[in-house]
């Protein structure tokens, strides 16, 4: 049995003693196999162990080592929520001197400041987007952890991790690889590709019993048990949480909507008792907003039950999962989001459905690897004497269906998703963009080196390699030199370094050059928060843009006159044409959405597919609600949406203004304030008459609004104001750190 003081040829007294204070002492079997087949002397590694076997500690020891010799590693990570929670789970190593870092935000900033940590979690999207942004560091990596990396079977994130891999790979020719995943079946095929040892195991610290719920018994596959309390088929789940409850222990139940989570987490609300410590965690939700979403959140965990989903804001998933390590709700109910990695054990794990709806499929059975991840949370380390684990079957025909199918079935082999035309053309432009290829053998030779080449022939790839050339080319993104190299544009690298799909850009490119006509903006352009002055520096004296034609005396005329041709909401609907804008779905209940369309129509773009169409119009009629607003319970309830998926939406489209701006700004098309200033707005989500006020720390759209209807509309106003007037519209606590933002 190897010990944690055994690690001492490799790590400092002081590391191993932080790892003994926290009750680490023997590691477990395979964590030394993974020791003694290299992990410390460099070996890159592929660990395909189950959940709580101890990967993370092994990318810890790793990290750490390289860490304490001054060199630097980085974390990937797939979710914003994961890297948060290896972030503060990290923080301990600040006790031995070294620096930690976390970047998952803006997609066009080099982050240079980061190289100065020696451990960085970032998710991959960002670390793709460093490389494209030139942030020197990447080029000086000792250690690569992928968490997750079964993801590479992912059709949307899939690309972008398995090309950072690559590039990173390619920039860092002696870098330590380490995969993570507890559910690989084709793992040899990815350690190959990795030129990496492979420790794979099935050891887990506590056994994990799996098994079905059918005809009210609990099914094993030695054997089965009554299931108390249980009367009839609609009792097996509450009766199953009132088991688990009787045993003082916790379950997840994993549903296949948000709607049944919710309603799961309702119907289980009289089954504990309310405390103080769950009525103070009830009062945190409701301080995140006061939504219907929130407060029926609120009332759930004030009775020690709780629901998790993508349509809650993330401080409130915070709250939830923080509130279940602490053992103060007992039970969640959730979309199988929640099993993406976060570190939530519980004793007991519920699968209420392995059919989930799919858009253009129907219901459709979940994957193995996916049954696996849900299953693979049941058991607490250290807390519980085992684990288990359960799928619901309506007859014994469908049970034993159940465990052929997944609890003894294999999960799905990991294919890399690579050979796509949406995935090659951002990820081509990025590797011409970068410097990784200079030509079209450069780019073979470089994509030899890829996942898809393991796997595949890369000449499988070449007619969609030059396809994709091919649009970069006839889209100015790329140029052939006189030698044959392919070279970036100046549109292409703005591109390739905005973090978005070429043919978003195109899309943007295009309808700003048809100019449609919109209606013309009222109010002076003082009240939208820049001055003429401002606006005349935006560019030089005379202008002549390229997709009117017209000459302008000045920049100030040149932005009049794209107030005149493009309205706020023909440059909302303009993103939500382009790829990377994930649109909302039209239900029977939008029927309004048609008749949005025929008034709007002299704002909106041509659409040739009336579906995109309509689709794209509620979007972009959200996004206007957004930042005109208009109440977020109010949009939720029209939008059948949750607050998190009205924060997401405002993100990417924040992100896809800044960088129509951006384009407008480098090919002078004359909406470059106009789309900076919806960016600003869509951040806020906020009129233009409160940015001014917005920018000061503590102040949000809500508290803005009771400024500047009490007449403190600008920061002078507010400079000059009653100190006890603003404690008494924005509270004490809040007025006192807004005045002291404004003496600094």
């Amino acid at each position: 049995m190897l010990e944690i003081k055994d690690l001492s040829s490799w790590l400092s007294p002081e590391a191993l003693e932080l790892y003994e204070g926290r009750g680490y002492k023997d590691l477990y079997p395979p964590q030394a196999e993974a020791v003694e087949r290299g992990l410390l002397d460099g070996k890159s590694m592929l660990l395909a162990m189950p959940t709580a076997s101890g990967k993370t500690l092994l990318a810890e020891l790793a990290m750490l080592k390289a860490a304490l010799q001054g060199r630097r590693s980085l974390y990937i990570v797939p979710l914003r929520a994961l890297a948060t929670e290896k972030y503060d789970s990290f923080k301990k190593f600040r006790d031995l001197g070294v620096s930690i870092g976390i970047s998952t935000g803006d997609f066009d900033k080099k982050d240079e400041r980061l190289g100065k940590n020696q451990i960085i979690i970032a998710t991959s999207e960002k670390a793709d987007s460093l490389m494209r942004n030139g942030a020197s560091w990447v080029r000086d990596l000792a250690v690569l952890v992928i968490d997750e990396i079964h993801l590479l079977n992912d059709p949307g994130r899939g690309p972008t991790l398995e090309m950072t891999i690559t590039k990173l790979r390619h920039c860092n020719p002696g870098l330590q690889v380490i995969g993570l995943s507890a559910t690989i079946a084709n793992a040899p095929e990815i350690a190959a590709w990795l030129t990496a040892e492979m420790v794979s195991s099935d050891w887990r610290p506590i056994s994990l019993r799996e098994g079905v719920i059918c005809n009210g018994k609990l099914v094993f596959s030695d054997g089965e048990s009554a299931l108390a309390g249980c009367k009839t088929s609609k009792d097996e789940a509450m009766a199953l949480v009132k088991d688990t409850l009787g045993q003082s222990a916790q379950i997840l139940i994993f549903e296949n909507s948000r709607k049944n989570a919710e309603a799961a987490a309702s119907r289980l609300t009289g089954l504990i008792p309310a405390s103080e410590a769950t009525s103070e965690l009830s009062q945190n939700i409701l301080a995140t907003g006061e939504s219907e979403t929130a407060l029926r959140l609120a009332n759930c965990v004030s009775r020690g039950v709780a629901f998790h989903h993508a349509g809650l804001l993330s401080e409130q998933r915070r709250l939830v999962e923080q509130g279940f390590r602490e053992n103060k709700i007992k039970v969640i109910a959730s979309t199988p989001t929640l099993a993406a990695g976060l570190n939530l054990p519980a004793r007991r794990v519920l699968i209420k459905s392995y059919r989930r709806y799919e858009y253009g499929r129907g219901m459709v059975a979940i994957p193995v690897i996916e049954y696996r991840q849900m299953a693979g949370r049941a058991g607490r380390p250290g807390l519980d004497p085992y684990g288990e684990s359960f799928l619901m079957a309506k007859d014994n025909s469908e049970a034993q269906d159940l465990f052929e199918r997944y609890i003894h079935g294999s999960p799905e082999e990991i294919w890399s998703k690579l050979a796509s035309e949406s995935a090659l053309r951002t990820h081509l432009l990025s590797t011409f963009a970068a410097g990784f290829a200079r030509n079209e053998g450069e780019l073979k030779a470089f994509m030899a080196t890829t996942f898809y080449a393991q796997q595949q022939d890369p000449w499988h790839l070449d007619v969609t390699l030059g396809n994709v050339i091919d649009f970069l080319k006839e889209n100015d993104m790329i140029h052939a030199s006189d030698e044959d190299d392919l070279l970036p544009t100046r549109l292409g690298s703005l591109v390739s370094k905005l973090y978005i799909d070429p043919l978003s850009a195109v899309i943007m490119l295009q309808n700003l050059k048809r100019r449609k006509p919109g209606t013309e903006r009222t109010g002076s352009l003082k009240s939208a928060g820049k001055s003429a002055k401002d606006l005349a520096a935006l560019a030089a004296a005379t202008k002549t843009s390229e997709s009117t034609g017209l000459q302008f005396s000045s920049a100030l005329d040149l932005e009049r006159a794209g107030r005149k041709v493009f309205s706020d909401l023909g440059l909302v609907h303009l993103i939500t044409m382009t790829p990377d804008m994930n649109l909302l779905y039209v239900q029977s209940a939008d029927g309004w959405v048609e008749e949005f369309i025929d008034q709007h129509e002299c704002e909106l773009y041509d659409e040739d597919n009336y579906d995109y169409l309509l689709r794209e119009a509620k979007t972009s009629a959200m996004l206007m609600d957004w930042i005109g607003e208009v109440h977020e319970e109010q949009i939720a309830s029209r939008y059948h949406i949750g607050p998190g998926d009205i924060r997401r939406s405002a993100e990417t489209a924040e992100w896809l203004m800044h960088s129509l701006a951006e384009i407008s700004k480098h090919l002078d098309l004359g909406v470059t304030f106009i789309a900076e200033q919806l960016a600003e707005r869509i951040h806020y989500g906020a009129s233009q008459d409160l940015l001014a006020l917005l920018n000061l720390k503590g102040i949000g759209r809500v508290r803005a609004r009771k400024l500047y209807s009490s007449g403190i509309t600008s920061l002078e106003k507010l400079k000059a104001a009653d100190l006890a007037e603003v404690a008494r519209l924005l509270g004490p606590r809040i007025a006192e750190k807004v005045i002291s933002q404004l003496k600094k």
